[in-house]
């Protein structure tokens, strides 16, 4: 794992992208591309910004929170009324410059002013046109407001998560909206290749719902072969079995004995040989028959130990285990550390500010922390000497009111 930066260009060095987006998903797709080298651009309104910069309900020492901080790195923030003829007059200047534009608004605002792909294609044909939203462009459901939880509800999601006996639940982390951001960087990245051997651009319509429904595979898989409409397993699996969460005697512990071998292995080495030979468990569709019971029997033995020691049998065997973390607990093992997935930004009122780190590593041209996530119009002055912006146009653009509310 490289620790120190490159003297190699960053792979997305010389992109420029706008980042037209708040909250979530929008954010992360922009942030995943600045980490990679891109000048990402955030436009923001005056006043207030990002609805993030003050959300979380704790306080920093500025106003940014700490959600903001954790998805806004490497960027730099330009304030811009978009609903003024005098900032929509400098949108199209930047326009002019970019490859790649993501927004996150409903369907319908950015047609409503007038900085819709249609309208900004005409400006630059080149432009790589991202809109993330709940449901898409198109369809019924287009005009709903999309949130993380109705697209973990609507999509199916939330009918597999959790207890068969118990209310619905939704997955612990943001499915919907950190899955639409990655599908959506699939997509830029994709029309961007495209767009370097045909010179132009592409619309790209992500939305959360089709990302969460994407992630159904092994339950549509079920469903389409077999009839049964998917239901709540909790920890457990509809593919294989035994592989879910045990209980030993502090607590518990997740395990997996996935085929033939590793079952005989898991009997042997818990010694309870006969449950190889229990007509229940012969296969693994009789496993999956049997879940609740064959859990029920692994139980027994392993409430005899802790959930470390466990771990620690299973593996020596070449069984899969492993023990069931907190989030401080995952960063501050030992592999954690390692894999350097807590790191530290240098921030003009924060201080050190800590940031999840590269789920990717890249050999050649590891990515970067090359900017603090942004203060709100931190560099609107910066870009507007590299428009060519000043003198009387500047203050016909300020009287306008291009940089206020």
């Amino acid at each position: 794992m490289p620790k120190t930066p490159s003297a190699k260009p960053l792979p997305l060095a010389g992109v420029r992208v706008l980042d037209v987006s708040q909250v979530m998903a929008g954010p992360y797709c922009c942030m995943l591309l600045a980490d990679l080298g891109a000048d990402v651009i955030k436009i923001e309104p005056p006043g207030t910004g990002d609805q993030t910069r003050g959300a979380m309900g704790f306080k920093m020492k500025g106003s940014d929170s700490m959600g903001f901080l954790n998805m806004n790195r490497n960027k730099r923030s330009v304030t811009l009324n978009l609903k003024s003829k005098a900032g929509k007059e400098v949108f199209f200047k930047l326009v002019k410059t970019a490859d790649i534009l993501v927004e996150n608004y409903r369907p319908g605002v950015m047609k409503k002013l007038g900085i819709d792909y249609s309208s900004l294609k005409a400006i630059n044909p080149g432009l790589v046109y991202a809109s993330i939203s709940g449901f898409g462009q198109t369809g019924p459901w287009s005009d709903r407001p999309g949130f993380d939880l109705m697209a973990q509800a609507m999509s199916g999601v939330m009918s597999v998560t959790g207890y068969p006996d118990g209310p619905p639940v939704k997955a612990g982390v943001p499915v919907a909206d950190i899955g639409c951001a990655l599908f959506a960087v699939y997509g830029i990245l994709s029309a961007y290749i495209g767009k370097t051997k045909s010179g132009e651009g592409q619309f790209i319509d992500a939305s959360l719902f089709d990302s969460a429904l994407a992630f159904s595979i092994w339950d549509t898989a079920q469903y389409w072969g077999t009839g049964v409409e998917p239901y709540k397993l909790g920890t457990a699996n509809h593919m294989s079995a035994p592989y879910q969460a045990m209980k030993a005697s502090d607590g518990y512990f997740v395990m997996g004995a996935t085929n033939q071998k590793l079952w005989k292995l898991l009997c042997d080495n818990i010694a309870r040989p006969e449950l190889f030979e229990d007509a229940r468990f012969k296969t693994n569709p009789l496993r999956l028959a049997n879940r609740l019971e064959l859990a029920s029997e692994l139980e027994k033995t392993f409430v005899t130990k802790t959930s470390e020691e466990w771990v620690d049998l299973l593996l020596a065997e070449g069984i899969p285990a492993g023990p069931i973390n907190t989030y401080p607990q995952a960063f501050d093992s030992e592999h954690g550390k390692h894999r350097q997935m807590r790191m530290e930004i240098d921030h003009p009122i924060e201080g050190k500010v800590p940031n999840i780190g590269f789920a990717v590593k890249l050999s050649e041209t590891p990515q970067q922390v090359r900017k603090h996530p942004p203060l709100l119009g931190e560099h609107t002055s910066e870009l507007l000497a590299e428009l060519e912006i000043s003198g009387d146009e500047l203050k016909a653009l300020e009287e306008g009111g291009a940089f206020q509310p």
